[in-house]
């Protein structure tokens, strides 16, 4: 049994409103030295395979299909074994 960590962001080169309007919100709160934030994902998922390799193919086909926007996300996988399971 292995557990997948998914982080998926925006890519660089699209607009982030909510990242903007949160960076607004932290400046207003005296967090100057913050900038650009940017808002995303994070899932975790629990995958029954043989090996960390094809639990890393089932996360990233995952992704592929339903969990990130190709056009618009990018997506890092960390896949590590759960152990006592």
């Amino acid at each position: 049994m292995f557990k997948a960590t998914i982080t998926v962001t925006l890519r660089p080169s699209i607009l982030d409103p909510q990242g903007k309007a949160s960076q607004h919100a932290l400046s207003e709160l005296g967090f100057d030295a913050v900038s650009q934030v940017r808002i995303g994902k994070h899932i975790e998922m629990e995958i029954s395979a043989e090996t960390a390799d094809e639990a890393k193919s089932v996360a990233e086909q995952a992704c592929q299909q339903l969990l990130a926007n190709s056009v618009m996300e990018d997506y890092h996988v960390v896949v590590n074994e759960l152990v006592g399971k």
